[in-house]
């Protein structure tokens, strides 16, 4: 039997060279079939790809910038020389902080208000020096100073509002304590001004040494530090202290200073205010709880 052939010389309907047949979908190429698929594997590499330029890019830029921790401290700086001692108040330090410092957990505050120009609170230095200073180097007690100006009012002039700003200037020097102990080994007589001298300021600061005199000359000479004298004076002047020389203990105000205190004395209530303070440390407190 003849096979049939369609239009165009085709075999029917069954034939793969035949035409399709009305209302039939046209079976579609491998390459088309997977193309949806490769667009979405090119998309996805693409997005990944793009995580990961984006994630390096983050990584890289904090690795090279530099956030200190909180507390992050700089190389301790050690003094050396004749006559050095600790400064009393913390010094900025130069150089990147990549240490992390960790202080004594009981350190106990002693504060001294003082007047530069004041005889009496030269004695107290005089005095008490041997015991600040074991007290100090041996962990017990940090040092702070407030410089007051009331004798100048009491015996006229600016002696020691000048005295108080050039100690400041040395302070920016970490040279607080160096400059301070000379004007106590040659402080002049009260009712004379000299300590507005400005030479005899200067002498002062070579004889303490350590002192860049190119950067500590223009800052008394500018008064840098006169309005944070003032404001030390105003304050000591609002407080109930009374009179130079004041002592705090964690801000708490040791009675009779110039009648009853004595450096034993002084070292007996710094030891028990440590313990009072390793006492509440050790006290554990109510945990929170949820409602």
């Amino acid at each position: 039997m003849a096979e049939t052939k369609g239009p165009e010389g085709s075999k029917g309907p069954g034939s793969t060279g035949g035409a399709a047949l009305p209302g039939a979908k046209k079976r579609k190429g491998i390459v088309a079939r997977l193309r949806p698929y490769a667009v979405g594997a090119l998309a996805v590499v693409v997005v990944f790809g793009g995580s990961a330029v984006i994630g390096k890019h983050v990584r890289d830029n904090k690795d090279d910038k530099v956030r200190n921790p909180t507390g992050a401290a700089g190389p301790v700086i050690v003094p050396s020389g004749t006559g050095d001692s600790a400064s009393p108040s913390p010094t900025a330090t130069s150089g990147p902080r990549l240490q992390v410092a960790i202080h004594p957990s009981v350190p106990v505050t002693v504060t001294i208000y003082e007047d530069l120009r004041s005889p009496d609170s030269k004695a107290f230095a005089d005095e008490y020096a041997d015991a600040l200073r074991q007290m100090l180097t041996t962990g017990q007690v940090q040092l702070h100073y407030q410089l007051v100006t009331a004798s100048d009012k009491a015996y006229g002039g600016k002696g020691s509002e000048y005295a108080a700003n050039a100690a400041a200037c040395a302070q920016d020097q970490s040279r607080f304590t160096q400059f301070v102990t000379e004007v106590w080994d040659n402080q002049p007589d009260p009712h004379n001004d000299t300590l507005a001298d400005e030479a005899f300021i200067k002498h002062l600061a070579r004889k303490a040494g350590g002192i860049k005199m190119a950067n500590f000359e223009p800052c008394i000479e500018q008064g840098d530090h006169i309005g944070w004298v003032r404001a030390s004076q105003k304050d000591f002047a609002d407080s109930p202290l009374g009179s130079v020389p004041a002592v705090e203990i964690d801000n708490k105000p040791v009675k009779d200073v110039r009648t009853a205190l004595t450096p034993a004395k002084l070292k007996s209530l710094v030891q028990k205010e440590a313990k009072r303070v390793v006492a509440l440390q050790a006290t554990p407190t109510a945990s929170p709880t949820l409602s």
